[in-house]
């Protein structure tokens, strides 16, 4: 199942200006980063608490940044 994180990167952008500074303030590496947007690795629990710490967001946040489907035609 692959995730669409197109609005994470947005607003990842948005607050930090680069995944490379996201990565920073996460303390996780670039390449973890990458890893994890490109639906590699999944994030971690803590990983989402952290984020939304990061880059201001909300609980009621987590379905709409970390939880949409990637939508896939046929």
């Amino acid at each position: 199942m692959a995730y669409n994180y197109a609005k994470l990167r947005g607003r990842i952008t948005e607050v930090t200006g680069t995944q490379s500074e996201f990565a920073k303030r996460m303390g996780l590496s670039v390449r973890s980063v990458s890893l994890k947007l490109h639906n590699r690795i999944p994030f971690k629990q803590t990983e989402i608490q952290k984020a939304l710490r990061v880059l201001n967001l909300t609980a009621a946040d987590i379905q709409e940044y970390f939880f949409t489907l990637e939508v896939q035609y046929a």
